[in-house]
C-alpha cells in the first residue's frame, strides 16, 4: 500500500474550468443531470477510467449552467485523479459554485480487472 500514498492526493487541487450558475426561478425542486461519458486517468497506472456521474441537487439561488459543467467535466479526461477523489472534488467543485440546499454526486464507474466501484459523496456531510 506504501505505493499509494504518493498518488493519494492527485487531482485534488488541479485547478479546473470555473462552473457558471444562473439565478434560480422557482422554490423546492429538484435537478438531476447525468453525464454517461464522463473520462479521466488513473494517476497510478495512466490507464483511462471511464464511468457515469449523477448529480442531483436542489437549488437555492443559483442553478448549474450546463455548458459550463460539460467543460469542466471533459476537463477531466487528462487528469490523473482516484474516483473517490474525483466524486469528492465534483461535490466540492459544485457546492461552491452554485450553494444548493442539498446536492449528491454518484459516480459508476466501468469495471476494470472485474471490480466496479460506486462512489457517493453529499452535501451536507
Amino acid at each position: 500500500m506504501g505505493d499509494y500514498k504518493e498518488f493519494a492526493k492527485a487531482g485534488l487541487d488541479e485547478k479546473l474550468p470555473e462552473i457558471e450558475c444562473f439565478k434560480n426561478q422557482f422554490k423546492d425542486y429538484t435537478i438531476t443531470i447525468i453525464i454517461p461519458e464522463y473520462t479521466s486517468l488513473c494517476p497510478k497506472t495512466g490507464q483511462p477510467d471511464f464511468g457515469t456521474i449523477t448529480i442531483e441537487y436542489q437549488p437555492d439561488e443559483w442553478v448549474i449552467e450546463l455548458k459550463s459543467l460539460k467543460i469542466y467535466i471533459q476537463a477531466y479526461r487528462n487528469l490523473g485523479i482516484f474516483y473517490e477523489n474525483a466524486v469528492n472534488k465534483i461535490l466540492n467543485d459544485l457546492v461552491n459554485a452554485c450553494k444548493p440546499k442539498w446536492m449528491k454526486v454518484r459516480g459508476e464507474f466501468n469495471p476494470r480487472g472485474g471490480i466496479k466501484s460506486i462512489v457517493e459523496a453529499k452535501y451536507p456531510k
